[in-house]
């Protein structure tokens, strides 16, 4: 039981490392058009789609509206995000080998304070892609935006809009909770002791 908190925050460092192996996040959209679905996939450092030429598609459906066509390169986080996250997991990495609880837990704050800046990031990254619209675009309907769901699913025209976290997402969240709980574990053996 003496090292079940650390083994945690080791398994909460790698558990965040799977952000440099697989999507984060996932915008999806669905129609008559489209049964199966579009979906865009967000990555820490790319843009890509379940199909090669998602990108591409989803950026023709946009240039009908009016959106800014979606372009990796001019997305400054792209860049910087992996150094974010690779600090972050050899932080956790440290101090899971210094065996501290309460860093345990200063590395969850942590973790929770950048993915609230990381979802409002992104939520503002979606608001100006929706509402920011060209004069001059085909389908032009009064007071309509087309910003997706920060999370969860919208109806958007005729699209279905489901915006959700992806695996990279899920087992990120999973290392914030794992770190949690080898704190609190800790903590509490250290009190017993």
């Amino acid at each position: 039981m003496k090292h079940v908190p650390r083994l945690l925050m080791f398994a909460a460092a790698l558990s965040l490392s799977a952000l440099f192996f697989f999507p984060m996040w996932r915008i999806t959209l669905l129609a008559p058009q489209y049964p199966d679905g579009v979906s865009l996939h967000i990555w820490i450092n790319k843009i890509d789609g379940a199909t090669p030429g998602t990108l591409q598609n989803v950026n023709i459906l946009n240039h009908y509206v009016g959106m800014k066509y979606i372009e990796p390169d001019a997305i400054p986080e792209l860049t910087y995000f992996p150094y974010i996250v690779g600090i972050m997991v050899a932080l956790g990495l440290l101090v899971a080998m210094l065996n501290r609880p309460k860093l345990f837990l200063a590395w969850a704050v942590i973790m929770i304070i950048i993915s609230l800046l990381g979802v409002y990031d992104f939520y503002l990254w979606e608001y100006d892609y929706g509402h920011d619209l060209s004069d001059t675009a085909p389908i032009k309907v009064p007071g309509q935006s087309y910003q997706p769901p920060l999370i969860g699913r919208a109806m958007i025209l005729n699209f279905t809009a489901i915006s959700l976290p992806h695996i990279g997402g899920y087992l990120a969240g999973l290392g914030v909770i794992l770190s949690l709980v080898a704190s609190y574990l800790g903590i509490k053996s250290k009190a017993h002791a």
